[in-house]
């Protein structure tokens, strides 16, 4: 990891790596990571059962939301959702996939003294028009 970036940067890095291997222990391959279009970018795409999984990675730190009980999926705002979903279209349209898929949500708290994270997964979520 560059010591160098900021640390939010550090933060969500070691988020999706929690997440990738969440993912797996659950039985989903992980098909990329990072996938970036000019419109947005999804954290995860992983598929299960011949479904594709479309997941976005919301992590905190125990130091930067010491005092202030912040939820990572309080950051999942409608005009995030709303790129997350054309940013989804393109990834259909590009793989040419017609796979049955779904939209997660992995939410990742992490405790950097204890180098411990708190995991959940908000599943099935309904992406806005």
């Amino acid at each position: 990891m560059d010591k160098k970036a900021p640390h939010h940067l550090q933060v969500g890095r070691i988020g999706e790596e929690i997440a990738a291997k969440f993912l797996v222990k659950r039985g989903f391959e992980i098909v990329c990571r990072n996938y970036r279009k000019q419109i947005g970018e999804i954290d995860i795409v992983a598929t299960r059962s011949g479904k594709i999984h479309f997941v976005e990675v919301k992590t905190v730190s125990r130091i930067t939301a010491a005092g202030n009980d912040i939820r990572p999926e309080e950051h999942v705002h409608q005009a995030k959702l709303r790129r997350f979903g054309r940013t989804v279209e393109v990834y259909l349209e590009e793989f040419h996939e017609k796979r049955e898929w779904s939209f997660h949500v992995i939410t990742v708290i992490l405790d950097q003294e204890a180098k411990t994270a708190r995991v959940s997964m908000i599943a099935d979520q309904i992406l806005p028009e």
